[in-house]
């Protein structure tokens, strides 16, 4: 896949700007539960994430559809690399606060809202049809080995000081966007039709007319709303665990671990058949994972736990994001990547503050138990609701 240089530069841009927002993951948690030694806290952080995400679907997905794709990126990646500077010189001259870092990342938030929908809406263009699924494993694997790479990197750069972190980062999301300005492409301008309130809620018409890819993209919404332990990692690391920032770094890194040896094993052995029971095959493996991390009090198997989780995700991932891309016309692509982003967003960063409010209701370990088992009844519900994506074989179909 990296012989085609458009997906080669885009693959490297996408592989360093994840980099950089996972070492600025690892330092805005451990800051932020030093500063306020509060669960609930961590969870406002994937709360100040989700909100910019979920009041701009309509606009994002308008806007890369309208717009050259490549430039967009481009500058959302410099506003996320301004706003770690920001952390930075925030925390090099003294005066960070929960509330600035509150504020900083719903403005990071803001530009990711943009930029994620618009990266998942750029891969079809940047290969030959027949390859998209590979594409998209391939996108996975960067995704994967930049989180291995990310938050081990950021527990070692914390270790130096948040200034540290933060300044990688930023330099980070500077590079990506300067591969993304490489990419050259032929592509027609798209058509730019009238504003209007059809247009705007078409990316939503379209996934309900299709309830193989509700269904698909819902699951993943409740499954990992449910099943989300990564906000409550740091109370993992440091009370149960009894392990220090390197140790969060590896706890970050683990799932990530198992879904990049997933992803290539997917990139090199694309998936043929029987994909819609597989998928949800996947997602009950993620829920058991998730219940055998909660009550663990072994590194060792929460780590294995947690690699075991990541490699059922990303299968998930893949199956999930080839069958919205392939069947989706592109003129739709941005529109309806838009409402998957915020499916994803909301299962990540509203997960996250879903975490920390239950973790404050009734404890750390009950509220990733609890997680876990909705997971695994979410599934069961799914099979009952779309039986439509039991019978997908295979996803060009």
């Amino acid at each position: 896949m990296l012989r085609h240089k458009p997906f080669a530069f885009f693959w490297f841009a996408r592989g360093f700007t994840t980099i950089g927002y996972q070492i600025q993951g690892v330092a805005v948690g451990w800051e932020i539960y030093a500063l306020t030694g509060s669960a609930f806290y961590l969870g406002l952080v994937g709360l100040a994430q989700f909100l910019p995400m979920f009041l701009l679907t309509l606009v994002v997905g308008h806007v890369a559809d309208r717009y050259d794709r490549r430039i967009i990126v481009r500058w959302c990646q410099i506003v996320e690399g301004l706003a770690a500077g920001a952390l930075a010189l925030g925390s090099f001259s003294g005066w960070q606060s929960k509330e600035s870092i509150l504020a900083i990342v719903f403005v990071a938030g803001a530009a990711r809202a943009f930029e994620a929908p618009t990266m998942h809406a750029l891969v079809p263009i940047l290969v030959p049809a027949p390859l998209i699924p590979r594409a998209v494993a391939w996108s996975a694997s960067a995704h994967q080995t930049a989180t291995i790479i990310g938050p081990a990197f950021g527990g070692l750069l914390y270790a130096a000081g948040p200034t540290a972190a933060y300044g990688t980062t930023g330099v980070l999301f500077l590079v990506g966007s300067a591969l993304i300005a490489l990419i050259q492409i032929e592509r027609t301008p798209p058509e730019r039709e009238p504003v209007s309130l059809r247009s705007l809620f078409a990316g939503i018409s379209f996934i309900r007319s299709r309830p193989e890819i509700l269904g698909a993209i819902s699951l993943d919404l409740f499954a990992v709303l449910l099943g989300g332990a990564t906000a409550l990692l740091p109370v993992y690391a440091r009370d149960i665990l009894a392990t220090g920032p390197w140790g969060l770094g590896l706890l970050r890194s683990a799932p990530a671990a198992g879904a990049l040896a997933m992803s290539v094993y997917l990139a090199r052995h694309p998936l043929q058949h029987r994909v819609g029971k597989i998928m949800f095959g996947a997602v009950a493996i993620f829920g058991v994972a998730t219940i055998l991390f909660a009550v663990s009090t072994s590194f060792v198997l929460s780590l294995g736990m947690l690699m075991v989780l990541g490699a059922a995700d990303v299968i998930s991932v893949v199956i999930r994001t080839s069958l919205v891309q392939m069947r989706t016309p592109d003129v739709m692509r941005g529109r309806v990547s838009a409402v998957n982003s915020m499916f994803i967003g909301t299962s990540n960063q509203l997960g996250e503050f879903e975490s920390g409010v239950t973790a404050a209701l009734f404890g750390v370990v009950p509220a990733v138990l609890i997680g876990g088992i909705g997971t695994v009844i979410v599934v069961i519900i799914w099979i009952r609701l779309f039986p439509q994506i039991v019978r997908i074989d295979s996803l060009s179909g």
